[in-house]
């Protein structure tokens, strides 16, 4: 099941599994088998049956906390010691309540109860988690209380198969895994595209005035409204962009946003596209304008033939089947479209970054001379190797940049640590900013040294909302004199075509690379020789390395 969800978010999975209940002995003794398999992500399928010591009534609070102790030390050793091998990502499960309850009520409570000690235990497990990079937690506590743990739990399974739940409920676990491997390899959604009458608001704004909406605290469904519209305002602050797509006069619209008791409001969004366009269109449009692709879009309106041609005609974007009102949140939130595993600083300005650009655009219309242009926005990059506090950074943008991909390389954050630590690559970010703000880390290049003096560039990365800044010549720039200071003579560059990474199909010769092949896929081979002279092509922006 995890393999059929894994391919659907576009990640072929291979797989080591463990014999049954095996997962301490190979955690902790190992074996070749695994030692050769080497895993990118290890995840450790466990439920509450794993816990193989609980209080009695006859133990008194001490005995409690050491047996507590026991068996989270049991796990924290497996963690510590699949780090210790394979520096792999690693997903633990927490564990899902006990089917029956002794004490009842009190159970919850009291320090004899299972449902305390499980508690108290998935906090360790949370501890852990906060403390320590690349290790998430499976949240099948909750999702076992979704689905409902009496089922969850049901003893046929176990008894006759061993299964830690109903079979009904493995694809429930398999897609809440998904989530958690297509957050880290970058596969997550970017944006809303929302439409209002009956998606926002209750009502139509055309034609019922915007008094007469139903939104706010009046009414009951003007809460189911205002609680859906609360939803949507906090994901701002995940870096998930907001933007309009309605059927509708422009002005009506901004009116309808305007409304004393809405919680999102104009500056909300992005992009307000309202008119009378056929929506895929204005989705098409709306990705161009913010230069990302369509498959980065939840489109969320009330119309199901509005959502069947959206879904029709643009490829990639998740078009959730909403229904009343009052199931829009569980709807969204259940198809796990935005699972956050590594987090950034960047993330929680996101909105103002696109709003920052939108301004660069506007004064960028003011100028005949393009150079002119980059000039007047005075712009000042950093350079430099990898730091430890931006690797999650650089770890989420060579899981995002899709369009200035150019070897189409994904990497965890645990791989960017071991390349960090590697000193046979040169290993390069850049961040970038001009007389509007800070653009945070934008760009990444990994080159891999062989041969002793050839390089070949295993990345090159950067984030849409930079392009055609000429960032990328001062990235080339620096790489060169890097790798001279590493008396590497030749540069290997490569480009694997994808559907959207066209825009960089010419890179390399535009720096002054040669191509040495090319094959029917369109995968080419360039090389630049770096013991002749290197004349710099970064003229605009100033470069503190």
């Amino acid at each position: 099941m995890l393999e059929i969800f894994l391919l659907n978010y576009g990640i072929k999975p291979n797989f080591y599994e463990s014999e049954y209940n095996k997962f301490y002995e190979d955690a902790v003794f190992g074996n070749d088998e695994l030692n050769n398999f080497n895993p990118d992500i290890i995840y450790i399928h466990t439920t509450n049956r794993n816990i193989l010591d609980y209080p009695t009534m006859y133990d008194d609070e001490k005995t409690i906390n050491d047996i507590l102790d026991s068996q989270y030390n049991r796990f924290k050793k497996v963690w510590d010691q699949l780090f210790l091998k394979f520096n792999a990502t690693i997903i633990q499960n927490n564990f899902e309540y006990p089917f029956y309850r002794l004490l009842g009520n009190k159970d919850a409570s009291d320090i004899h109860g299972k449902t305390n000690f499980i508690t108290r235990l998935n906090q360790k497990f949370y501890e852990y988690a906060n403390n320590i990079k690349n290790f998430y937690i499976n949240d099948i506590n909750y999702i076992s209380s979704c689905y409902g743990l009496d089922k969850w739990a049901n003893q046929f399974y176990w008894h006759m198969y061993k299964y830690a739940m109903e079979v009904p409920a493995i694809p429930y676990l398999s897609f809440n895994l998904a989530n958690i491997i297509k957050s880290i390899y970058g596969k997550n959604k970017k944006a809303f595209v929302l439409d209002l009458d009956n998606t926002l608001w209750g009502g139509i704004v055309g034609d019922d005035g915007v008094e007469n909406l139903a939104i706010g605290p009046e009414v009951p469904s003007g809460q189911v409204y205002s609680e859906f519209q609360n939803y949507l305002k906090e994901h701002k602050s995940l870096g998930i962009i907001l933007n309009v797509n309605s059927k509708n006069e422009y002005e009506n619209a901004i009116a309808g946003l305007n409304h004393p008791a809405g919680t999102l409001k104009a500056d909300d969004f992005i992009i307000i596209k309202a008119n009378w366009n056929p929506k895929n269109l204005n989705i098409k449009d709306i990705s161009e304008e913010l230069n990302l692709g369509a498959d980065s879009f939840v489109f969320v309106d009330d119309n199901p033939a509005e959502r069947k041609i959206v879904q029709n005609y643009v490829e990639g974007i998740a078009t959730p089947e909403i229904d009343i009102p009052e199931n829009y949140i569980k709807i969204i939130d259940r198809n796990g479209y935005f699972e956050v595993t590594n987090f950034s600083a960047e993330d929680l300005k996101k909105s103002e970054l696109y709003k920052d650009n939108a301004k660069r655009s506007q004064m960028m219309a003011t100028f005949d001379n393009y150079e002119d242009y980059l000039l007047s926005l005075k712009m000042k990059a950093e350079i430099s190797s990898f730091k430890p506090i931006y690797l999650e950074r650089i770890s989420q943008l060579s899981n995002k940049s899709n369009q200035f991909n150019l070897t189409t390389k994904r990497y965890s954050l645990a791989d960017i640590e071991n390349v960090n630590n590697d000193d046979n690559y040169i290993k390069l970010y850049g961040k970038l900013e001009d007389i509007f703000g800070d653009n945070g880390v934008i760009t990444v290049v990994i080159g891999n040294i062989k041969n002793i003096d050839e390089l070949h560039i295993d990345l090159w990365i950067m984030s849409c909302r930079v392009l055609k800044r000429n960032m990328e010549f001062a990235m080339m720039d620096t790489l060169v004199k890097k790798a001279k200071e590493k008396n590497i003579k030749t540069i290997y560059g490569y480009y694997y075509p994808t559907l959207k990474n066209k825009m960089v199909c010419n890179f390399y010769d535009m720096q002054g690379f040669e191509e040495m092949s090319c094959d029917e896929l369109g995968n080419k081979i360039y090389k630049l020789d770096i013991s002749k002279e290197y004349l710099n092509k970064n003229n605009v922006i100033e470069v503190n390395e």
